[in-house]
């Protein structure tokens, strides 16, 4: 049954509420269904894009799941409704809709003054994706008269029943204990709770919405009222923020003192949002960096960077690029979706994966002795040849072939890493080198060199000294498919400087000619290459430097958005760039799009300052972090194989796989992402060379494969034991 309901205690605010309804002998049905709430609340408002139509000749209804993916729709069928009913509950609907926007009565008001509530009616023409249950029975036919009943709701003030839960402890600390606050901006404001139960944010009411500062370059997001402060979190980047121009809120993570997760959101009104997000950017940057927001030169990108799209821009001259930058619209060209639906379809119809019985500890002491110990796995390097990957082990590597089906099978245990000169390390970085027969390491104590190990002798039989006074912190092949073949140099990096390596030249390796030291501390953090060996540089302070070869400056120079940078990965034709945050993903298209270089890319160069490339924040939903816990990405990769295009992004957090199709990114679906949970903590995981399809996952203490088919969804039950969805008592142990 659908009714429309008033919100106690909020003025000319009104509710959509979807009430399970079902005959006598229906309700074991309920028992097999994923979803038993009896209620479903949804505050009305424009945002809903609320609509109506006809299936079968039925009545229909359709708004918008503000929670779900982009594309996501709720359908209400009535059947049995007759047009007068139809059109009295839509009449209704943009009642509520005027109040909410006027904060008036609609008592006065005529059809005319509802235009502007009334999705367009070209638009309906394009059907969107409905949120169905298809194990769910029909509804039953009800008489038009119940439903009227429903309707006529609007106009009585009666009592809230839907479970509304309060801020837990959510009374203010006494003053003398509350740390001084200096409030820096403020707006009225709706703040919401998730509640995983209910799978639903619960709206906890009208109130003051607030960044304060208690020290210089320490900030809080709070929510008070008449009462005083109800909850104060801290503004760093662990946060998990998204700002929305959609729902015109935004969204964040609150972990406690025990660990738990919880997510809130804050929804403002229109002319709010922008100067929010304005001001909350400004803070995150200077709570991260520890320096006044001044003193970055273009902020700008930072501060979009964390939205959909444009809210408020301040120079005039750079509208135009935020706007072309931030809208929803498709990255790059696309074929038409029925391919890439056959797909999901064909995935959801896959049977769960069983475990593979070679899915097992490769450190068994029975089988393999050498390979036990107190170490974990540490690194996985999966090879371009023959099928076979590589798990570090403390001073191991544990040898595992890819046999048909997927499956992962133990092959063989180089053990007790050791230099020429017989002293045994625990690898921090290997590489695989000239068609995987050669494997180059990097030794935490002797960073001035690389180590050469001969993978069919097992044993390393070079170390190459690569400069007296330049350490190599991190190391690339010379192109991306150079690996598979017998190129001989490779790229390396210190904290501020590039260079070339090439183990055949007498003496130190580095080759002077290709080497370039910058004056500034870049703390470069890592270096990927394009199939025609440009190179994409990050860094710890969030930087991204693009160049088209060793020994000269960078054609391109992206602005740090915040956090450090610890992994990045490019497309073999180096359109894309993906760079890792500890707690989301940056997706950059190097295309300069306008200009006297236009169709080029930013490798080759420099974009012009008003046509800088704008990031995408791949990050996972809110409500999804408060199950899974807090954040902590492993670098993404791309799939990757000569001759394929890149499809999908892969990376881990804790016990989760996480992967991005790639063709819906582009479209702009920046949240549809699939999981699966492993009972360890994944070390790394990346997709086989040549293949989109299989991922090869490194637990701590097992190496296995997974088919991305068998990748879900994420649900509450997916992510989390249903112990967590208990009491939400320890959500919020203080306010501050």
């Amino acid at each position: 049954m659908a009714t429309i309901r008033r919100v106690p205690n909020m003025d000319h605010n009104f509710q959509l509420v979807i009430t399970r309804v079902y005959e006598d002998g229906d309700q074991e049905l309920l028992e097999d269904e994923d979803e038993t709430d009896e209620e479903r609340v949804f505050l009305i408002s424009k945002e809903l894009e609320f609509r109506t139509g006809k299936s079968d000749n039925e009545p229909v209804f359709l708004w918008r799941d503000l929670h779900g993916d982009i594309d996501e729709f709720y359908e209400f069928v009535a059947p049995g409704t007759n047009d007068p009913t139809q059109a009295f509950f839509e009449t209704c609907m943009y009642r509520a809709m005027y109040e909410r926007k006027y904060k008036s009565s609609a008592e006065n008001t005529s059809d005319s003054d509802f235009k502007e509530f009334m999705y367009p009616l070209d638009d309906v023409t394009t059907t969107p994706k409905p949120k169905v249950n298809p194990r769910r029975k029909a509804p039953s036919k009800r008489e038009p008269e119940s439903l009227t009943a429903a309707i006529e709701s609007l106009s009585v003030d009666e009592p809230f029943e839907t479970p509304h839960p309060k801020i837990p402890n959510s009374e203010p600390k006494k003053a003398a204990s509350a740390p001084a606050m200096e409030a820096l901006l403020s707006y009225e404001a709706e703040l919401y709770l998730w509640d995983a139960p209910n799978e639903d944010f619960i709206n906890q009411g009208i109130l003051i919405a607030a960044i304060q500062k208690n020290a210089p370059f320490s900030y809080y997001l709070t929510a008070s009222n008449d009462s005083g402060i109800l909850l104060a979190h801290k503004i760093s980047g662990d946060m998990n923020q998204r700002f929305s121009h959609k729902m015109l809120s935004l969204t964040w993570n609150y972990q406690a003192d025990d660990g738990s997760q919880s997510s809130w959101l804050f929804r403002f009104s229109e002319e709010h949002l922008g100067n929010f997000l304005q001001k909350f950017t400004e803070c995150l940057w200077e709570s991260l960096h520890q320096m006044p927001w001044a003193k970055l030169k273009v902020g700008l990108p930072f501060l979009l960077a964390n939205l959909e799209r444009l809210i408020v821009v301040d120079q005039a001259e750079e509208q135009k690029y935020a706007i072309d930058a931030n809208e929803d619209v498709e990255m790059v060209d696309v074929e038409n979706d029925s391919e890439e639906d056959e797909d999901e379809v064909e995935a959801e119809l896959d049977p769960e994966e069983e475990p593979s019985e070679d899915e097992e500890d490769y450190d068994e002491v029975d089988e393999h002795p050498e390979m036990a110990g107190t170490d974990r796995n540490s690194q996985l390097t999966v090879g371009y040849k023959g099928d076979r990957s590589y798990v570090v082990r403390g001073n191991n590597i544990g040898v595992f072939n890819h046999s048909a089906g997927a499956d992962v099978k133990y092959y063989a245990t180089i053990s007790k890493i050791a230099t020429p000169k017989g002293k045994e390390f625990k690898p921090k970085h290997v590489m695989l080198h000239d068609q995987d027969t050669k494997m180059v390491m990097m030794n935490p104590s002797d960073p001035h060199s690389l180590f050469n190990m001969d993978i069919e002798r097992g044993k390393i039989v070079e170390e190459w000294k690569i400069h007296d006074d330049i350490t190599v912190d991190h190391i690339a092949p010379d192109n991306k498919f150079a690996q598979t073949t017998r190129e001989q140099t490779l790229v390396g990096a210190s904290h501020n400087a590039l260079f070339r390596i090439d183990p055949r030249v007498s003496g130190t390796k580095m080759v002077e000619s290709q080497f370039k030291q910058y004056v500034s501390k870049n703390k470069f953090s890592g270096v990927a290459t394009t199939q025609g060996g440009k190179l994409a540089v990050a860094s710890e302070k969030g930087d991204i430097r693009l160049f088209d070869s060793i020994g000269k400056n960078a054609k391109t120079a992206l602005p740090p958005l915040g956090d450090p940078i610890i992994g990045i990965d490019v497309t073999a034709d180096g359109r894309f760039i993906v760079a890792t945050t500890k707690t989301y993903l940056l997706l950059i298209d190097t295309l300069i799009g306008e200009g006297r270089y236009q169709g080029q890319l930013g490798f080759d160069r420099s974009f012009p300052a008003t046509a800088k490339p704008m990031p995408r924040r791949l990050q996972l939903r809110n409500e999804h972090v408060a199950y899974m816990g807090s954040i902590s990405f492993t670098p993404a990769k791309f799939n990757q194989g000569q001759g394929q295009e890149e499809n999908a992004i892969v990376t881990s957090s804790g016990q989760f796989v996480i992967a991005w199709d790639f063709k819906k990114v582009k479209k702009g679906h920046l949240d549809q992402y699939e999981i699966k949970k492993y009972e360890d903590y994944v070390v790394q995981d990346n997709f086989k060379f040549g293949d989109d399809k299989e991922i090869i996952v490194a637990l701590q203490n097992n190496v296995l494969a997974v088919n991305k088919k068998n990748l879900k969804k994420p649900t509450r039950h997916s992510l989390a034991p249903e112990a967590s969805f208990g009491s939400r008592s320890n959500i919020v142990n203080a306010p501050y």
